[in-house]
């Protein structure tokens, strides 16, 4: 089980890593290709929007050729594609590479959140998803501050190859490492894909575990795009600062993992919810107030921690819609997740044009504090 962990938590971590390192240096991309920082801000929903629309294939494909076989063939593609961002000759090449990185990357994280639902029992369920998300936050962490820093003096194609050097070195050892002979497999038909998720949708706490996640996505993440120029109201200058802030809202991740069993004793899962959803929220209104960049970085470790706390819960939730159909059901969790940020970006490029860059942070903070609240009154009181 510990490899198992292991295994998962380096995959997830390749995911991650490619995931966030556009953020930090899209002001940088803007400037050498020659575009607008809203249009380079597409490159982040080129990556999201695709994760979650290929979760409708993937979840699928996993249950049928078996969740560790989907894994080792999305690593892959996933070097693919983000090798090919490094050489792209232009924007719409780099784009179409983000595309194909992203469709892939969205056979890791969910399969391996239903892999750990299928081998852990529901009481250490929680536990063993953190232990795994701590990895996947080091990759987030990782991929911000390497972005940010090394772009600025090595340029963003760099940053793109190095993250396809670390994805196919973690694509090569999950081949080897990461076994699934004991996987139950079904048969792949687009009838059987339906029925899968008909089984997950007919429980009626679904709906709002998906919509929950989705609003989490574009509140929270929506902003990231943005954190670059935000910076620069409060005395930062470029992407090394963008890539700090972002990482810091990584290792509030991180501060959670390792105190999660602490907070399960003393909030419980519905109270975690609700405090989590508060602390984030609280966290990008006070950003609003005029302090030097590093408190915004504080603030934005301060934001981490809440997200986690509201997100993690929602995890353990998602890995019990179904116990028949799990990796179809988490692969609708995590399209639902991406799609939201996804389209973050693009709500949030339009206020930002219309109102303002602190109205992205006045709206994101009040609807954040009220999400988790939300959340609590309607999935709790229906019963799964």
């Amino acid at each position: 089980m510990r490899l198992l962990i292991l295994m998962l938590g380096l995959a997830g971590f390749a995911s991650a890593f490619s995931l966030r390192t556009t953020d930090p240096m899209l002001t940088v991309i803007a400037s050498d290709l020659g575009i607008g920082v809203a249009e380079a801000a597409l490159l982040s929903s080129a990556y999201t929007l695709p994760y979650a629309a290929m979760q409708l294939i993937l979840g699928p494909v996993g249950d049928a050729i078996g969740k560790t076989r989907l894994i080792r063939l999305s690593l892959v593609v996933l070097t693919i594609g983000v090798a090919l961002s490094a050489v792209a000759p232009g924007y719409y090449t780099v784009l179409a590479s983000r595309v194909l990185a992203g469709a892939f990357a969205g056979g890791i994280i969910p399969a391996a959140m239903a892999l750990i639902g299928d081998r852990v029992v529901y009481t250490e369920r929680q536990f063993a998803i953190s232990r795994f998300l701590l990895a996947v936050i080091l990759g987030q962490m990782s991929g911000s501050a390497v972005a940010g820093a090394l772009s600025e003096v090595a340029g963003w194609r760099t940053v793109f190859a190095l993250a396809a050097l670390v994805t196919g070195l973690i694509a090569l050892t999950a081949a080897l490492l990461l076994k699934g002979e004991r996987e139950e497999r079904h048969r792949l038909s687009i009838t059987d894909a339906r029925a899968r998720y008909a089984s997950v949708l007919a429980n009626p706490v679904s709906v709002w575990v998906f919509a929950t996640v989705a609003a989490e996505g574009l509140l929270i993440f929506g902003v990231f795009p943005f954190v670059a120029p935000m910076l620069a109201r409060h005395g930062a200058e470029g992407a090394f600062e963008a890539g700090v802030t972002l990482a810091a809202f990584a290792i509030g991740g991180v501060v959670y993992s390792f105190i999660v069993r602490r907070l399960l004793g003393t909030l419980g899962q519905w109270g975690m919810m609700g405090a989590g959803g508060l602390v984030a929220g609280g966290a990008y209104l006070a950003m609003l107030a005029p302090v030097p960049w590093p408190v915004v970085s504080l603030l934005f470790l301060v934001a981490g921690f809440g997200f986690y706390m509201l997100h993690n819960t929602m995890q353990t939730q998602a890995t019990e819609l179904s116990a028949t159909a799990r990796g179809s059901a988490l692969a609708l969790f995590a399209s639902s997740f991406f799609l939201g940020q996804g389209v973050g970006p693009v709500v949030y490029g339009a206020v930002a044009d219309q109102v303002g860059l602190p109205a992205l942070f006045l709206f994101g903070g009040v609807l954040t504090m009220l999400l988790g609240f939300g959340a609590v009154r309607l999935i709790r009181r229906r019963p799964a």
